[in-house]
């Protein structure tokens, strides 16, 4: 190529001094294009270590890097990377302007796949840029935990704790979230009480105070209990009513299952009695309505149902009285001789101070059901992830408030 297409990519790339553009190859077969950078001989250059001025070069190494593509054609920078002699810090390697030390990629490239990776699956932007997804997940990796390092936890007080599915089959990620800004604080694997520890950790990394943690949403697992109990004690735990409504309702259908088996009218309307009334189609609620309007039945699924929809009316009730309201049901429930009821009230009233502070925190995890199926959409999109490193890794970029990278 001529000068004048030397000077087009010396202006395209804003090289600063003392680099420049002094050779460009185009390869019409493989739609390639390798442009050579340099510097002029007796160039020096700043010490990467101190930042000592006018360091002499002491060597080079040949080096190359792919680059945005200029036009349709894959394109390649190559330079001679100089070693510096500096005074104080010896012999050193310098930085070149358009890479990160380390990098394959220019920045330019590198900004480029993060900012697909918030939309694309990494195997479709692996077909797209013609490079390996593991080439790719590096870099992604690389920078989602140089920007999730920088984030500021001081003014975290209320979060949430939960897991969901990594892949099929019992592996689980336990996600917290702010559930003040809904930001993914911190992902982890597992769903022990260790999972809280090592959030403690993280939250004490990034600036924050476990001391100042006031309101915790978790669900009924024994594990996060004792997480939370042993290593945010100053926190007050709400067990999040979304779970414990969820308990309910398994309840009820398993009171359902076991009448159907003797009762033909109740085969097929599982969902009559688990989706509110509202969410229901039209042909469900004059189902539901049929078999409510029955008389002399006494379908014991007909009696936990109503005992559901009285357990969920607890959560439209005052403060001052929600305590009063949950006894009458507590009492209800016990005396309803339906096994699966009484099982679930005696749940109820061994987490009994968790679900009244509701009513104080007034925090759930809602915020943390959405989410998660968010993650699960992730998940199905990439159809599975290699590693749990990269699963977490494309959690934080899309959903922890990080910043892809603005290179200049």
């Amino acid at each position: 190529m001529g000068m004048k297409d030397i000077e087009l990519f010396q202006a395209a790339l804003d090289l600063s001094k003392p680099w420049v553009v002094s050779a460009s190859v185009f390869n019409s077969e493989e739609k390639t294009l390798r442009l050579k950078l340099d510097f002029p001989p007796g160039s020096t250059f700043c010490c990467p270590e101190c930042g000592a001025e006018d360091c002499q070069v002491y060597d080079t190494k040949e080096m190359t890097w792919r680059h945005m593509n200029f036009w349709q054609y894959e394109t390649h920078i190559s330079a001679r990377r100089p070693r510096v002699h500096c005074d104080k810090c010896g012999v050193k390697v310098v930085n070149v302007p358009w890479a990160r030390r380390g990098s394959g990629f220019t920045l330019l490239f590198e900004a480029f796949v993060i900012k697909l990776a918030e939309d694309m699956p990494i195997n479709a932007i692996s077909e797209l840029v013609g490079e390996t997804d593991t080439r790719l997940w590096r870099t992604i990796r690389h920078y989602v935990s140089k920007e999730h390092d920088q984030l500021d936890f001081s003014d975290v007080t209320k979060v949430g704790f939960d897991e969901t599915s990594q892949k099929k089959g019992h592996n689980y990620i336990t996600v917290t979230v702010d559930l003040d800004t809904s930001n993914v604080l911190f992902v982890t694997e597992g769903k022990d009480a260790d999972t809280i520890k090592r959030f403690r950790d993280e939250l004490i990394r990034h600036g924050g105070d476990p001391k100042s943690i006031t309101d915790i949403s978790i669900d009924m697992s024994p594990a996060f209990i004792r997480g939370a109990q042993e290593h945010l004690p100053d926190a007050e735990v709400t067990f999040d009513k979304f779970h414990v409504i969820k308990l309910l309702n398994k309840a009820v259908d398993d009171v359902r299952r076991e009448e159907s088996k003797m009762n033909e009218l109740l085969k097929g309307s599982r969902y009559i009695w688990l989706k509110n009334q509202a969410n229901l189609t039209k042909k469900q609620k004059k189902d539901l309505e049929n078999i409510l309007g029955l008389k002399g039945m006494n379908l014991k699924t007909v009696r936990a149902y109503n005992i559901k929809l009285a357990f969920q009316e607890l959560y439209s009730q005052d403060e001052d009285v929600a305590k009063a309201y949950l006894n009458k049901w507590y009492f209800w429930a016990t005396h309803s001789r339906i096994k699966p009821i009484k099982e679930f009230a005696k749940t109820v009233k061994a987490h009994w101070e968790g679900i009244l502070e509701w009513f104080s925190s007034n925090v759930t995890n809602g915020v943390l059901e959405g989410v998660n199926s968010l993650i699960q959409e992730i998940k199905s999109r990439a159809r599975g992830f290699r590693n749990v490193q990269n699963f977490i890794a494309i959690i934080y970029l899309k959903l922890a408030g990080i910043s892809p990278p603005q290179p200049t």
